[in-house]
């Protein structure tokens, strides 16, 4: 899969921004960004966190903007609407092993186009 849907100028871009070099973690970049979903990490290391992060400030990808909040903030919800209505990015940290079902509209894609 890699050699076919891998991009080796994009590749340089992810490990300059912190990733791994190893072939796993530029598997899963790609398919982090060819996905129709959007991806739900398991980041024990906060590997991907950082990478996310240094990403978002890397500037041609600083457009898309970053937005982030924990499970435990009252406002997170209200924020993430937010992030999705401007079509920004928007990381959610300290998951714990079950997600509100909240999400799971947002993280199916679920959604409904107005206007």
């Amino acid at each position: 899969m890699k050699e076919i849907l891998e991009d080796p100028v994009q590749t340089k871009t992810w490990t300059a921004n912190s990733l791994p070099s190893d072939n796993l973690s530029i598997e899963n970049a790609i398919i982090m960004f060819k996905s129709r979903r959007w991806p739900l990490m398991i980041d024990p290391q906060s590997q991907a966190n950082k990478f996310i992060k240094n990403l978002a400030r890397d500037p041609e990808e600083a457009k898309m903007g970053l937005e982030s909040g924990k499970m435990s903030e009252p406002t997170l919800l209200r924020n993430l609407e937010l992030a999705i209505q401007f079509g920004k990015w928007f990381l959610i940290e300290n998951v714990g092993e079950e997600l509100d079902p909240a999400l799971e509209p947002i993280l199916l894609k679920q959604i409904d186009k107005s206007g």
